[in-house]
């Protein structure tokens, strides 16, 4: 599948859509989900355009995974998080909803979670919660 460039993450990317953003540098963007599974669910997405994982160059790859674990354990020190979920699903028939590629970080347990974009979480909590996780970074 050809990448789209007005995926929702490609206009979050290009600050067309709003997000609670809780990191970001040249390369890489993490922000809470909006439709949380739990408390404090985020993304991490690569800044470079791919669909799937299987799509992103291995340098790109690479560094995204640092990032998802900087950002894992500053969700477990804010959040005080006895277990965290890592999902990534690639391609449609995985469950990938948006295709650009993203890293699920869900402070849970698998006996915890939510359904998938099931329902909009509250925005101020999700607020509050990413600044806790930002102050943890």
């Amino acid at each position: 599948m050809a990448y789209d460039d007005q995926n929702i993450f490609a206009r979050i990317l290009r600050g067309e859509l709003p997000a609670i953003k809780i990191y970001e540098d040249d390369q890489v963007l993490a922000f809470m989900d909006i439709m949380p599974q739990a408390d404090g669910h985020a993304l991490v997405i690569p800044k470079t355009p791919a669909v799937t994982l299987l799509d992103l160059p291995a340098e790109a790859a690479a560094y995204t995974i640092q990032i998802v674990q900087k950002i894992a354990k500053a969700i477990e020190t804010a959040l005080d998080a006895k277990g965290i979920v890592l999902m990534q699903l690639s391609g449609a028939a995985a469950g990938q909803t948006v295709p650009h590629v993203h890293f699920h970080l869900i402070p849970s347990s698998v006996h915890e979670l939510g359904r998938h974009a099931a329902k909009m979480g509250d925005q101020e909590k999700i607020q509050a919660l990413a600044e806790k996780i930002k102050a943890a970074l």
